[in-house]
């Protein structure tokens, strides 16, 4: 129960930030909200908070995330290309400092929890059937396919003032859900040797 109840208490409602970590009063890390978003429905089957409470969270995160300004400027915006920036103010919800990246793993991560939620909330109550739809709009808008400039791997991360990290997502680790997601998208896709690629380094 910890675990989702630090998720739930440090989370923000209105936007489903999460803090990096506690009790620093640091940023919000986006792989955090996805970790949030995996810990609502394990909390709704064990108990300890309900369904429609944990719908309203849900929603109101993706929300957050659907709405958030993208756009290449380096300042005022949450993501770009549909990838989020790495740390968010926790108040704006924006890029929280000028040396923080566009996260091309941590927004795999906010996405695997989007999709998770997705599967979850099944049933055709209005809440529920928004949260599958705005986990697919944040999912479709993700251009993976801009994120491999060097095709088929993708970069580790972007910023406006230096472009795509010449360091790449190469080695079994996390970044098996980035390509499962990169290969399954229904807008960018990316080829289909690229777990072959990925797999054989």
């Amino acid at each position: 129960p910890g675990t989702v109840r630090c998720f739930w208490d440090l989370g923000d409602p209105a936007t489903g930030l999460v803090p990096d970590r506690h009790p620093s009063p640091l940023a919000s890390s986006t792989a955090a909200v996805g970790f949030a978003l995996t810990a609502y429905p394990i909390g709704v089957e064990r108990g300890y908070v309900t369904r429609a409470q944990a719908a309203d969270r849900v929603r109101a995160t993706l929300r957050f995330f659907d709405e958030a300004p993208q756009g290449p400027e380096p300042a005022g915006r949450t993501g770009y290309r549909g990838f989020f920036y790495h740390f968010l103010d926790m108040k704006t919800g924006h890029r929280s400092a000028p040396d923080v990246e566009l996260s091309t793993i941590d927004t795999t991560l906010l996405l695997a929890g989007a999709l998770f939620c997705q599967s979850y909330f099944d049933r055709p109550a209005p809440d529920e059937r928004a949260i599958r739809e705005l986990a697919e709009r944040i999912y479709a808008r993700v251009d993976w396919t801009w994120a491999a400039p060097r095709s088929p791997v993708v970069t580790m991360g972007w910023r406006p003032d230096v472009g795509h990290y010449p360091l790449e997502w190469r080695i079994y680790d996390e970044s098996m859900i980035l390509y499962v997601l990169a290969l399954g998208s229904p807008t960018h896709p990316l080829p289909d040797d690229t777990w072959r690629e990925y797999t054989t380094e």
